[in-house]
């Protein structure tokens, strides 16, 4: 029972935490330093929870839940600052968070309490099992400018290019609160200008130094001001310009249930048609040989 197949195999990322590996994607669920590093650093962390008065209930939907690892860490953190979660999750599919659930090494990084709590959430039908853009239209009217934290941890879109579209995304960016946050991995350009272009201010995440590490640790947005702190930066010069280049030219999706072949081909004849600055023009001129974990 739960034994996995040849298209998902249990790994064991740089600081010993349990992840997957999906060959029907050909990625990871994590970046290679470590599955629990990375929940730390790019969804946790980024969100300071230290923002919200001890007993404050915050209201987190998270997108592509996985493995549960963010979930899990997230339960952990709000226990520690005596926050409350009204949570909710999308994934499309069963089997990540049940192999999690039944690895030792995955139980053994959290305190039983927190590994209940993602077993409850699951089971409580707060995690809406199918494709994400068909199950959010159910907490769009709920959730609409409400969400304290939108975590959006999808495999690259260049892989899912479904969950990164410009109608996507502006429907996320619709259930933030003033004061929300959109928290990811990913600094694509055609995912930070669709953040923008759905009213969105940016912030890069502060990278901590990894080997293989990017010039940006993911990206956090929200509608309101987000103040540089030892976590967020500012885009700079270098970013804004990579905004404005071909790589900026957005995935699209107008319906909502395009395959992920005709959002890559229809991106890619739009890039062609292009006067803006090629991507490989832009990186010659920052002198950039750009190492990325999962973003194009």
């Amino acid at each position: 029972m739960n034994e996995p197949g040849p298209l998902l195999r249990p790994i064991r990322t740089a600081d010993g935490s349990f992840s997957l590996y999906s060959d029907a994607f050909g990625e990871g669920f994590h970046c290679a330093d470590g599955a629990l590093a990375e929940s730390i650093d790019t969804f946790v962390a980024p969100a300071e929870l230290e923002r919200f008065q001890s007993g404050a209930r915050l209201t987190v939907l998270e997108v592509a839940v996985g493995t549960g690892t963010n979930t899990a860490t997230l339960i952990e953190a709000c226990a520690t600052a005596g926050l409350s979660l009204d949570w909710w999750g999308l994934e499309l599919e069963r089997q990540p968070l049940a192999l999690a659930l039944a690895d030792a090494s995955f139980r053994g990084q959290w305190p039983a309490a927190v590994l209940e709590r993602l077993a409850e959430l699951a089971a409580s039908g707060r995690l809406l099992w199918g494709d994400a853009r068909q199950c959010l239209a159910a907490l769009e009217a709920p959730l609409a400018g409400r969400c304290d934290l939108v975590l959006i941890d999808a495999f690259s879109p260049r892989r899912c290019p479904q969950l990164w579209s410009q109608e996507f995304l502006e429907r996320l960016a619709r259930l933030l609160a003033p004061s929300g946050r959109l928290l990811t991995y990913c600094s694509a350009a055609a995912v930070r200008g669709s953040l923008e272009r759905a009213g969105l201010q940016l912030a890069a995440i502060q990278q901590r130094e990894r080997a293989g590490g990017s010039w940006s640790g993911g990206t956090v947005a929200s509608p309101g001001p987000l103040p540089p702190s030892a976590l967020l930066r500012p885009l700079g010069p270098m970013e804004r310009e990579h905004l404005a280049c071909r790589a900026g030219e957005p995935y699209r999706d107008p319906d909502g249930n395009a395959d992920a072949a005709w959002i890559l081909a229809t991106r890619e004849r739009a890039q062609a048609l292009s006067s803006a600055e090629t991507s490989s023009a832009w990186q010659r001129r920052w002198g950039l040989g750009l190492r990325r974990r999962r973003q194009p």
